[in-house]
Order: structure tokens, then sequence, then C-alpha cells
């Protein structure tokens, strides 16, 4: 045991590939970025000794930057379009929606530009997605929605709107820094203001890597993380990181001792920011029982302590407890859902499946989905602990024996009792 952890803590295979994303640039879903590192992924899997490495192409909505701004009767005002937003303008009185819980909506907001923040205060027991609040503006009659950062630093937040049948949301949406939002809301609130986006929406091509490990056995358990990122940062910890952890996770399955039980399947996801587009499709085309569980990477390495969600398998917490136990780690086990990342279209089927993220200092992404996601945030020492305990659950798992599904009606249950149902529904994410 100990000769693969000692070589998982000097190894450089996470780190390097960490690197090689980083410096591709811009990896939206569907732009040449995002194409670039899903065959880097490939090859780096392939170099590892993982069997059929591949990608699998599918079509999406495309979104293409252009300029974006608040005017306003003292000029125009530094902002950033929300992916997915339509091109266009519209014009209403400003108002300021605060955290953007469900009774801030229920002002009068016909024809209105809707300011919210990017988090909601500690009292409130649960987050609430920048996508419900997109949601209830637009169900409200707003206009136009301005999305402000929470976080000081001058970092204007983005994010994607739109939905499943309706990739375009219906109103302009922007990010603007809190400073941006606070000097907006302080010098025009119940003023005229003009929203406007220019952007291009064609179509485009994503894709999905693959490639197995372990005994071609019917049952796997599924190693997955997303390659895309935001195009306004080099998305390093959304979701650079995770894909990173998922290549040294793989080395170290190949490396360790003992045999494994069953395949191990790496699928690593494109399109994930804009509506988890990859992992639904695969969660479609897979047959649920085929899947022993799925470990999800996303927002890896943003701390030391590991964060599981469990979404409600006791199976998979005690997976986990016991893992760190023996390697002496501490870890943060979540029994709850959490309907956003790429296991989400797994679990909505009762497929037992974790979310590994981590830690951070605040509520909210951090520096994630600004420009600030840079490679300095991070550290090797924290991939390279984060690896060898993934790199423990993943075996034990695959070790395990059948591990019970959930049904979707103990899911739905969970979501209604977690306050998370209703959020759901206004952004037409609801499975059930």
């Amino acid at each position: 045991m100990h000769g693969w952890i000692g070589e998982t803590f000097t190894s450089d295979t996470g780190w390097s590939h960490l690197e090689r994303l980083v410096d591709i640039g811009d990896r939206m879903a569907g732009s040449p970025g995002e194409r670039e590192a899903l065959t880097a992924t490939r090859d780096a899997l392939a170099d590892l000794g993982a069997r059929d490495a591949h990608v699998e192409t599918f079509d999406v909505q495309g979104w293409v930057r252009g300029s974006s701004g608040v005017e306003t009767p003292d000029g125009d005002t530094e902002s950033i379009a929300l992916p997915r937003s339509p091109s266009g303008s519209a014009t209403g009185r400003l108002v300021d929606c605060g955290d953007g819980l469900p009774a801030d909506f229920e002002a009068d907001l016909d024809g209105a530009v809707v300011v919210v923040s990017s988090t909601v205060p500690d009292h409130y027991d649960r987050f609430i997605h920048r996508r419900e609040k997109y949601y209830r503006a637009v169900e409200a009659g707003a206009a136009a929605f301005v999305f402000r950062n929470h976080t000081p630093g001058c970092l204007a937040p983005t994010g994607s709107v739109g939905t499943d049948d309706s990739p375009l949301g219906p109103i302009p949406a922007v990010g603007v820094s809190k400073e941006v939002g606070t000097r907006l809301v302080r010098r025009h609130e119940g003023k005229q203001v003009t929203v406007r986006v220019d952007c291009e929406t064609p179509a485009a091509t994503s894709g999905v890597v693959r490639a197995d490990i372990g005994p071609d056995t019917d049952r796997a358990v599924y190693l997955t993380s997303h390659v895309d990122a935001h195009d306004i940062a080099e998305g390093a910890v959304d979701n650079a990181a995770g894909t990173a952890t998922v290549l040294e996770v793989t080395r170290a399955l190949l490396a360790r001792d003992a045999d494994l039980s069953r395949r191990v399947r790496i699928v690593c996801f494109g399109a994930e920011e804009v509506g988890l587009r990859g992992s639904k499709r695969e969660a479609e085309r897979i047959d649920p029982d085929a899947v022993q569980a799925l470990v999800n990477c996303d927002g890896v390495c943003r701390g030391r302590t590991l964060q599981w969600y469990t979404h409600g398998f006791e199976a998979l917490g005690d997976a986990v407890t016991d893992v760190a136990n023996r390697v002496g780690h501490p870890v943060s086990v979540r029994p709850s859902q959490h309907p956003h990342s790429d296991h989400w279209p797994f679990v909505a089927r009762g497929v037992p499946a974790l979310l590994v993220s981590s830690e951070g200092d605040d509520r909210g992404r951090g520096w994630g989905h600004t420009r600030a996601d840079t490679l300095d945030k991070l550290e090797r020492r924290t991939l390279r602990e984060g690896a060898i305990l993934v790199t423990g659950v993943v075996a034990a798992l695959a070790d395990a024996d059948r591990i019970d599904r959930r049904s979707t009606e103990a899911i739905a249950a969970d979501l209604e009792r977690e306050d998370l149902a209703a959020g759901m529904r206004a952004t037409g994410d609801w499975p059930f």
C-alpha cells in the first residue's frame, strides 16, 4: 500500500496535465480550445496505459463572446456577458434584488433590470444557484439580469444561463464585479439603464473522452471530470484540477500492487459549463445497472480537505470515511443532494455517485468563474494528497459488493426536503 502512496506523493503526472490544460487558454464548450483539451486528455490517458482511449463528439449550442455593457446616465459600465445570454439590449429601471432569495423576486419587476448577488446570506439554509436567480427574474417579468459578485477584487463573475429545451436564455444577462454592482445600485437604482450583449451563437461540437483500466467486467466504477472551462480564464480550479486528478488517480491505480476487482471507466466530459451536456448525454446512453458507482472530481484543489457529497448513498460515505481513516487525512462527508456538476444526471437515475470537491474559506466559488481562476492559486501537494484519497476510494468501490441503487422517488423526496426542488423546477432541471 505505501509504495503507490509514496509514488503518488512524488508524481508529476497530474500537475503536468494541469499545466497543459491551463496553457491552452480558452476551453469554452464547442471551442477549438476545448477540442484541444479533449485530445490532450485522451493522449495522456493512452500514454499511461489506459485501454481504448478515444474522443466521441456530439453537437452543442455554440456561444462566442462579443462586447457587453450596462449603459447608465453616467456612461457605459464594465461588465461581461453570461454565456448563452441572447444577443440584444434591454432598457428598464434598475432594481436591486439583494441576495436573490425567492422572496426577493416578489417585488414589481415587470420590465426591470434586476441586480442580484452571487451568494446568499449565512442564515439561509441552502445555496441558490445563479440560474435559479436568473429564471426567477425572468418569471417575474424582468427585462435584463445583472449578476453581481459578492467577493471583492474587481472581478466580474461568469456562468451560463439557458435550459435544455432553450439553450439560449430569454433575456440579456451580464456579470459585474462587487465594486461595479455596488456603484450601479448606489447611483442608479430606480433609474433607466440599458443592458447590452453582443455575441454569436453558431452550431458547435463538443466531446467526451473515454478509456478503461482494470479487468473487462460488465459493471464498472466511473471516474469522471470535465475538461471545459469558461472563456475568461484558465479554468485552473474549475476544472483543470479535476481532470488532472483523474489522470493522477489513473496512474496510481495502474501502479498499485493489488489488482482491481472491477473495470474502472475514465470519462472526461465536455460542455459541463453549459448545462451538463456531455454527462447528460452519457447518462442517457448507458445502462444504470452497469455502473457500480461514480466518482466525479469537480472543484478539487481549492483546499486540502476534500468534500464528498454522497447523495444519500450510505455505502459511499462509509467507503470515504474508511479510506480517510486508513491514511489519516481529514475529509468532509455530506449526505445531502448536490444537483450541479456531471455526477448529477447519474444520481437522478438512481446511480450511486460521489461529487468530490474541496472545502473553501467562503460560501460560493471563490476564484472560480472569474478571471482569477488561475494556476497560481493551486499547490502540487494539495493535488497529490487529494489524488491519494480519490485513488483509495475508487479502488474500494471497485472491490465492494454491488451497491444498492436508490429509487428516483427517494431522491426526489430528498430534494423536496432539502428545499432544492423548487429551484430546479424554476430552471427546468427537475428530472422526475
